[in-house]
């Protein structure tokens, strides 16, 4: 049968590059999922959960926006930041969301960067659930 290779790369590493049967991505407007023989794409990522199922195993990642190519069954994430969702802290995403709730957003440009830091909290949170 044939297998997705899944390569995630952030401006400081290649985090993940493995062989894998499903991988569902957090898109800007939704969520998307990528199996062997997927036609080509392009797309905006959002802030949140990424899944790789490779046979029974699941690894779940908290990627922070950033985009993703299929193509050939290569799935390719260029990603601000990816962290294996273990090592979210839901406590610090708590706070974070309190803070970016709080923001004054008086401007168009403010507005954009409180709802930017909502966004990535909320994704975090998701990702932190069991």
């Amino acid at each position: 049968m044939a297998q997705l290779t899944c390569i995630i790369v952030t401006p400081e590493e290649t985090a993940l590059e493995q062989e894998a049967d499903f991988v569902a991505l957090p898109l800007f407007d939704g969520e998307a999922g990528v199996a062997p023989g997927h036609s080509p794409l392009i797309g905006r990522l959002g802030f949140g959960e990424m899944r790789v199922r490779q046979g029974d195993t699941v690894e779940r990642f908290y990627v922070d926006g950033g985009f993703v190519q299929v193509r050939g069954n290569v799935v390719s994430v260029l990603t601000n930041r990816a962290t294996l969702a273990a090592n979210v802290d839901a406590d610090q995403a708590r706070e974070q969301l309190e803070q970016a709730n709080q923001l004054k957003a008086n401007t168009p440009e403010l507005m954009e960067a409180r709802d930017r830091q909502i966004s990535q909290a909320r994704g975090q949170l998701w990702v932190t659930r069991s």
